[in-house]
């Protein structure tokens, strides 16, 4: 057993009992580097990645391979989830040598950290194009001892091409509110070019989620009322929920689509797929009021407090794809197995919705899938079938799960659930949010400081918080603030906004990943561009002006319009690769949108939540100090910008009627900023 028995992680444990003498990440690991003379060879993956586990089979478990690299190399083991900020490094460099990432990564090293060769996934075996990954192991170990001089000008050119994307473009010279909807309409332009109008998405095969892509379709919509912009969002969220990428079955997402109909996922299902994608059906139900949207949005809420959850609050990461030693084997299904759980004829009804066949759709097996366009509310007869299915299933070996707790994920999915809670109407999603913020409040900080820590896996929590994690928390206790009407919520989130305004910032400048009192790495990474999730700067950015809105407090204000000034060169150089701070970009200056409401009028509350009003933020419960509270009556609705009101409305039909004033306020805006 090595020395990753005692980590935190999940994904590393399954390494415990490697041949291989695995490092985790940290000064041990480069001091024996330095004292041996010998490169690391850094693997990084995470607990759900599918060739992360054929890489550990076929090359970490042999003995043969084990005993070549610990003979000359310096074997760490990085879990991508637990730290970000290694990853993030890294992954430039393996874009830098091959023009691509991804997972497993495989990157070798000098003593102090820099990189001079990478690649994902090594075969055992050289195949076509692609080395086998002991023979990777006997070339890089020949220029070590051979050709230094050739290694250090590569570790060399290998940083200053990851310091390169720590740079930001020049600045635009457009400023302020007509910035921001030029950035809204040129995001609409691209996603419109990259549109599959047949199955939905952007861009071909594989085909990803992106939530954030879609909120800013629904975004253009508000502001234009062109039908364009919501259909591309409706066809995606439509092809999405009626293709195999949606559990059927038992709800929620997995990974991406191997395929441009949604049909053959990467069967993992992380827990920020799920935050994003609940957080973006909500908005298109609000928008649409179609009911498969908030279908959708119950269903994988349930799934996420089902089979996620652990007692406490807290939320597991994600669920592998393999089970039984075979990707996707939980979800998939024979017509035989069909008949043997439903009968012939529930069988036959069941087949049809689902389009099962003798064939099958992979690998002679059948993926669940509605067609495209066909209706996604059950009958009564087939959710019957679905209830008997998911019961049979959950017989089966069920993927394994990593129960390690992100506090960036939790906050995630927390958020989304307190405004879905607030939406819906769901008191028992807003008790499950409560839940998990007072988990993280509990196990994810420091003892004696109540630094907050990032990940949390059996009564035990490690590794500083970064960025991400201080932005989400903000962004989770302001929603909470919002949704229970506590003033305690404002305050937890105005004490993180200062921690991370001290730790992560510096003037004009998007946030560092890591704080200031981290562990210095070869460069101190900021996240420039979205990812899987959008990045720091953009979440913190609107979390900070949502929270100066509710507060009162114009430095908080000021703090986050200077975070979305960082964004604004490469958004409008790129506006889909920080689609989060385009999104964001109209909350600056006059953007944010007040109401108040008194303390009696749930009706009223009720009227606000409904709407789709990415912009507004919703004072009512408890006073405080906040100017917003100056002067009101508890009977009344108050809409104001920047502290400026409408008349109080006392009724709802006054309050809709406001809404839709500052709503034509915001068109009225955005075209004059378009020139139309």
């Amino acid at each position: 057993m090595n020395r990753l028995a005692s980590e935190t992680s999940p994904y590393l444990r399954q390494h415990a009992d490697n041949p291989v003498d695995w490092y985790p990440w940290g000064a041990e690991a480069l001091t024996a580097a330095r004292e041996l003379d010998r490169p690391v060879m850094l693997s990084v993956g995470y607990s759900s990645c599918h060739w992360c586990h054929v890489m550990a089979h076929e090359s970490f478990e042999d003995f043969e391979t084990a005993a070549q690299l610990n003979s000359r190399f310096v074997p760490v083991k990085v879990d991508r989830e637990e730290r970000p900020d290694v990853d993030a490094i890294y992954m430039e460099a393996v874009q830098a040598v091959s023009g691509r990432g991804g997972w497993p990564m495989t990157v070798f090293l000098t003593p102090d950290g820099r990189p001079f060769f990478a690649g994902t996934y090594f075969p055992v075996r050289d195949l076509p194009g692609v080395p086998g990954f002991r023979r990777v192991l006997e070339a890089v170990d020949d220029a070590w001892r051979n050709r230094r001089g050739e290694v250090e000008k590569q570790a060399d050119a290998l940083l200053e091409a990851i310091s390169h994307h720590t740079r930001l473009p020049a600045p635009s010279v457009e400023e302020g509110e007509t910035r921001a909807y030029a950035l809204v309409v040129a995001a609409a332009r691209q996603l419109e070019a990259r549109f599959d109008p047949e199955w939905g998405g952007f861009g071909p095969a594989p085909k990803f989620p992106h939530p954030t892509l879609v909120d800013l379709c629904l975004l253009h919509h508000r502001l234009s009322d062109e039908d364009s912009s919501k259909q591309m969002a409706e066809q995606t969220l439509g092809a999405m929920a009626a293709g195999g990428i949606y559990d059927q079955l038992g709800g929620g997402f997995h990974r991406y689509s191997t395929d441009e109909t949604w049909t053959v996922p990467h069967f993992e299902k992380m827990l920020y797929d799920q935050a994003g994608l609940v957080r973006t059906y909500l908005h298109a139900w609000q928008v649409t009021k179609d009911p498969r949207w908030l279908g959708v949005v119950t269903e994988t809420v349930g799934y996420v407090l089902r089979d996620l959850s652990l007692p406490g609050g807290g939320v597991c990461s994600a669920e592998d794809a393999d089970s039984e030693g075979t990707e996707g084997r939980f979800y998939v299904w024979t017509k035989s197995e069909i008949v043997d759980v439903l009968g012939a004829d529930l069988a036959a009804a069941a087949s049809q919705w689902y389009g099962v066949t003798d064939a099958g759709n992979f690998d002679g097996r059948c993926i669940l899938r509605r067609p495209l366009g066909g209706p996604l509310e059950r009958p009564a007869e087939i959710e019957r079938a679905r209830r008997l299915l998911l019961a049979a299933r959950g017989e089966r070996v069920r993927p394994g799960r990593d129960d390690k707790v992100l506090t960036e994920w939790n906050a995630m999915f927390g958020s989304a659930l307190a405004e879905a809670a607030g939406a819906t109407g769901r008191d028992d999603w807003g008790s499950a949010a409560v839940s998990i913020a007072e988990f993280l409040l509990s196990e994810l900080r420091r003892r004696g400081d109540g630094r907050w820590l990032r990940s949390w896996q059996d009564g035990r929590a490690q590794h500083l918080a970064y960025a991400s994690d201080h932005a989400w928390l903000i962004e989770l206790f302001t929603r909470l603030a919002e949704l229970t009407g506590e003033y305690v919520w404002l305050e937890r989130a105005r004490q993180t906004a200062e921690v991370m305004l001290e730790l992560f910032s510096e003037p004009g400048r998007p946030l560092y990943t890591t704080g200031t009192d981290a562990e210095q790495l070869v460069v101190r990474p900021v996240e420039l561009t979205d990812g899987a999730t959008p990045s720091a700067t953009s979440v913190a950015a609107a979390a900070l002006l949502r929270l100066g809105a509710l507060c009162g407090d114009v430095e908080l204000t000021a703090r986050g319009e200077s975070l979305l000034e960082a964004q604004m060169p490469l958004a409008a150089a790129q506006p889909l690769a920080v689609a989060g701070a385009v999104t964001s970009a109209t909350m600056g200056g006059d953007g944010i949108l007040e109401v108040v409401v008194g303390w009696d009028r749930r009706d009223l509350l009720g009227t606000v939540r409904a709407r789709y009003e990415p912009n507004a933020v919703l004072a009512w419960g408890q006073r405080t100090d906040s100017v917003l509270w100056e002067g009101r009556t508890e009977a009344l609705a108050y809409v104001c910008r920047r502290y400026a009101c409408q008349t109080p409305s006392s009724t709802a039909e006054e309050l809709e009627e406001r809404l839709d004033t500052e709503r034509a306020l915001d068109r009225s805006r955005f075209f004059a900023a378009r020139g139309t």
